[in-house]
């Protein structure tokens, strides 16, 4: 009887003890519910500015994401160098420095272009006395007056100076020296190095005294026009891409200001690393912006019906994203006196996952059982709520 009796008070025990441990973890279990709870005043409810409705379904384009930097084409980025070397005598240059095509930038000296000029006013003198002279032997060879020998002798020498004269001619052209100057006795050391084109300096490798020679880079000029937009995408995305798709960029310093591009070329080779080029041209032009700036970018492949809210619907807290909804909190206080119940609205913060965003909306994947028809979500003053949820979560663990 006694060892009856034991039984049955230990199985009660257990009983007891199963029971306690079940609502311990009841209780936890609404403790954590409770804290993803905002209840907020009919003062604060006015401040807070809150909105609502319903998730939507918005038509938002499906996207590839992308990196990739500013560049310009190959004619808009010149090395300047010196075609024949020489010593640096003057020059102003500076890192972004605006210069026009034409302007001189520099001035080169070498006493060995003194000596170019010479040979070449040598030369168009021989050059003038050998076509004379080739003239002559032509009439006399017709009448037989002299030999074919002679006449051929002259066209030779009247081809070779006319030989010459065009290769002096020509390295005259490249240090920017007009004949007609030096006809007039303008015999110079110094000659001028000009901009190809306009545009910004970028890199200056020179100063006064230095000797640069022919393949030396005195210095590189931008010009910004016509900038497009290079990315980088990955083999798998590659079949998703199409000329003409849409594709909205930020700059990494601008993440704030998005612009837009659209695809132009596709590179038919894969690198190494698995990836292809993408050549786009921006909608916009901007002259303010500036080369090889590094961007994020994503290419709208199509589009696709997508639940989605506002932007500022959708909140940030310890690395994860958060909806608030209605929690129907317009209780009744106990015993009916509103005068002792503050708190008249109830919102709870829902985690969801953050997708697509375009047009001022965002693709949210909401929990699984979510009631789209009923639930209203927060559209304004999500933040005013996440400040207060926060809050509240400090005051508890302070307490």
């Amino acid at each position: 009887m006694k060892y009856s009796i034991y039984i049955i008070c230990t199985l009660m025990a257990l009983f007891s003890s199963c029971k306690d441990k079940t609502t311990a973890s009841e209780v936890a279990h609404d403790h954590n519910e409770e804290e993803m709870i905002v209840e907020l005043s009919e003062a604060q409810y006015k401040t807070a500015a809150i909105a609502l409705d319903k998730v939507a379904m918005k038509n938002l384009s499906a996207s590839v994401q992308a990196s990739g930097m500013l560049d310009i084409p190959p004619q808009n980025l010149v090395s300047v160098s010196a075609l024949m070397g020489g010593f640096i005598k003057s020059t102003d240059l500076l890192q972004g420095m605006k210069v026009r095509k034409g302007q001189v930038i520099a001035s080169i000296q070498n006493p060995d272009f003194i000596q170019i000029q010479q040979d070449f006013l040598d030369n168009q003198s021989k050059l003038k006395f050998a076509e004379q002279e080739y003239k002559r032997q032509e009439e006399l060879a017709k009448e037989n007056v002299a030999a074919q020998k002679t006449m051929q002798q002259s066209l030779a020498e009247y081809q070779s100076l006319k030989a010459t004269h065009s290769g002096l001619l020509e390295k005259l052209s490249i240090l920017g020296i007009t004949p007609a100057s030096l006809e007039q006795g303008n015999i110079r050391s110094t000659v001028n190095i000009v901009a190809p084109i306009s545009g910004y300096v970028t890199t200056v490798n020179v100063n006064i005294g230095k000797f640069v020679n022919p393949q030396d880079v005195i210095c590189e000029i931008v010009d910004p026009e016509h900038m497009h937009v290079e990315l980088t995408v990955f083999e798998k995305d590659l079949s998703k891409i199409k000329i003409g798709q849409k594709i909205r960029f930020v700059l990494v310093n601008e993440s704030n200001k998005e612009r837009t591009a659209k695809v132009y070329l596709i590179n038919h080779k894969i690198s190494e690393d698995r990836t292809v080029r993408i050549h786009a041209h921006m909608d916009k032009e901007d002259a303010s912006l500036i080369p090889f700036m590094y961007l994020k970018a994503y290419i709208e492949t199509g589009a696709q019906a997508l639940t989605a809210l506002p932007d500022e619907a959708i909140v940030s807290s310890g690395g994860k994203y958060y909806i608030f909804k209605d929690a129907k909190g317009h209780a009744e206080p106990a015993g009916g006196d509103i005068k002792h119940h503050e708190e008249a609205y109830s919102f709870q913060a829902i985690e969801v996952g953050k997708g697509i965003s375009q047009n001022g909306y965002t693709e949210v994947s909401l929990p699984e059982g979510f009631d789209l028809q009923n639930t209203e979500i927060v559209t304004k003053g999500a933040y005013a709520l996440l400040s207060k949820m926060n809050n509240s979560e400090e005051e508890e663990h302070g307490h």
